[in-house]
This record gives C-alpha cells, structure tokens and sequence, in this order.
C-alpha cells in the first residue's frame, strides 16, 4: 500500500567557502580522506570520408593541417568523488542529476548557499557527483551528426517549467516584472545564475547514459541513488538492471521511470519519492507526478517498498522543481537523511 512518509588513507582538510547570504554561522571545515575524479563507460567510434582542412587554431599563429577521419571517444561520463574522513554512510552516494544540467545541480546553490552534496558530505557519506553523458566535464560529442540536433533552453524556459514563476508567460527581463509563483523558496534574487549552468540536452542518448551509469554502478557500488527529474528513468532503470547493487533509491521529482513490466526487479529496493509544491498549478506536472505515482503501486504490487514525501502535506510549502537548490534546501535533504537512517543505511 503506497503511503506517505510521515516526519515524526591521509587526511585532507579545507573550509569550505564562506557562504554568500542566508547562513549566520559557519559549518566546521569538512575533512576528507580521499576526493578525485575518473571517466566511466564510453566507446569508440570511426569517422572517414571527410576533407581535410587547413586551420589556423591561434590568431597569428602557423595554421595545422586538420584530419577530421579518425576515431573518436563518446559517450563517457564523468565522476568526481569525495569520500569524508568520519564516513558514516554504509555505502556510497551517487547523485544523479536531471536534463539539460550536470552535477553542478548537488553543489553551491545559485545565491551561494550549500547544496545537497556538501550536506550528506558533512553527514559522513561518501558522496560521487557525476556529470552525465554529454554534459559538462562528461565532454560533448565529438562527431556533430552523431546524435543530431540537441535541445537548447532559453533563459527562460527553466524558470516557466520549473515553476519558479507563475507558469507560460512569467520570466521578463526585468526582475521586477517577473511573475513569481507566491510563496517560492526558490532563490528569485540570484535567478541569472541559475541558467548559466544549462547544457545542451540530446533525446537521443538515453541508452548511452543507462550503459554509463551502469558502467558506474559496476565500479563504485553497492551503494544509495539519489536522482532527480530526467534522471528518474537512469535511476530505476539502473536499479532494475543492477537490484543486488542498489541499495536504496531516492527520486526527487522524477519525471521519467524504468520499465513497469520489470517492477518486481525493485521490490527488495527500498525506494523514495520526493515531491515540491505547485504541481497543481502547473500544465504538465499533475500527469508526471500520476505516472510516479501509477509506478509506485507497480513497485509495491510487486512486494516492493515504496514511501513519497508529499512537501506540502507536511506543511513545507513553496518548493520549486528544482528542491537542491530552494532555500529550504537543507531542511529537505534533512528527512532524506531521516529516512536512509530509518533504512539501516547509516552506520
């Protein structure tokens, strides 16, 4: 039965940066016995019959000659890890971000505050930000015609679906003119930072993102899986793909899920869903929110253990689509934690 989850090595040392606005009193420095990076997952692919150009690569400069054929490395995906000093978590934290964003999604928030992977970092667990295929430190496509055009999102999109504002319409140029959904813990003021972290977005990569999250899963875990709006269907869908490896699976607004036909494969799974405010306010989030909602109950039809936090049914009002980094960010990952706790997954 679906219900709603109820609130009741070598040391390394550095502060973290002191936070913009909004905190009186600082966090103790996070101390660290590992952090570093790697690329997971990728294939090489070939490329021939195009000319060869002359290019001048510097202003000034002597030009090179330019061979296009050859092979190229794709579809790769970027991981950086920090791994803490009192590590508390039983197993790691991968974080998962949404589409068209990288990791960048988990760090500073847009008006300076700390997000969620310096949160659970502080709370012992080993956390591993990734930037997914295509995004960010992940590299883009070598070859353009590899996957055809992707999707680009003006600077207002985000603010209009994400229900920052009020809808289709709500973004001006003007701060003063933008309508703003009432209420909105988001961080209005410092909104232009917010698109700057966009990246282009393909719709025809999610199997070389599945293959790669895989290939991630495979090198770091058993661990805990934390997603969020495109990065639902990764994550359940690594999770189907991988059962005895995941070990719990927190969907933040996941706006996509694995296959229904395999939900048994998630029932000894504990699984989390996550959601903000406005949903009914907006034109596409009543049905996505049903269909998480539609994939729980296969979940748990399939004896599986599923638990939603509806935020304002617990009177936690004025989130956006983009939780990590609203104002009360912390107070969410807090019942996050509550609950991983309640799971044994924390030591």
């Amino acid at each position: 039965m679906l219900r709603s989850f109820a609130v009741v090595g070598f040391a390394l040392a550095f502060a973290c940066s002191a936070p913009l606005r909004g905190d009186t009193e600082e966090e103790p420095p996070i101390t660290l016995k590992a952090m570093g990076s790697f690329h997971v997952g990728g294939r090489l692919i070939e490329v021939s019959g195009q000319p060869v150009k002359e290019v001048t690569l510097t202003p000034g400069g002597v030009p090179a000659r330019i061979d296009p054929n050859g092979k190229y490395q794709v579809d790769q995906m970027y991981v950086q890890y920090f791994i803490p000093q009192d590590e508390r978590g039983a197993v790691p934290l991968l974080l998962w971000h949404g589409g068209g964003l990288s990791g960048v999604s988990y760090e500073t928030t847009p008006d300076g505050r700390e997000g969620w992977l310096n949160y659970f970092l502080r709370r012992g667990w080993a956390v591993y930000n990734s930037d997914a295929v295509e995004r960010g430190r992940a590299g883009w496509t070598q070859y353009p015609s590899l996957y055809g055009e992707p999707v680009f999102l003006p600077v207002a999109n985000p603010f209009e679906r994400f229900r920052i504002g009020d809808g289709a319409g709500s973004y001006a140029d003007d701060p003063a003119q933008r309508r703003v959904n009432a209420g909105s813990q988001f961080p209005v003021e410092a909104y232009e930072n917010f698109p700057k972290q966009l990246s282009p977005r393909w719709i025809t990569t999610d199997d070389a993102i599945t293959a790669a999250y895989i290939a991630e899963v495979d090198r770091v875990c058993p661990c805990v899986i934390l997603v969020h709006s495109q990065g639902g269907q990764f994550g359940f869908r690594v999770a189907q793909a991988r059962p005895d490896k995941v070990k719990a699976l927190v969907a933040v607004e996941p706006a996509a899920f694995g296959d229904s036909a395999k939900a048994g494969a998630l029932k000894d799974i504990p699984v989390l869903f996550v959601y903000g405010d406005y949903i009914e306010r907006d034109s596409r989030w009543p049905k996505m929110h049903q269909m998480g909602l539609d994939f729980a109950e296969k979940i748990t039809a399939s004896g599986g253990k599923v638990e939603v936090i509806e935020l304002p049914k617990l009177g936690i009002r004025g989130n956006s689509h983009m939780i990590m980094m609203d104002k009360n960010n912390l107070e969410v990952a807090a019942l996050i934690q509550k609950w991983l706790a309640e799971k044994g997954l924390i030591r």
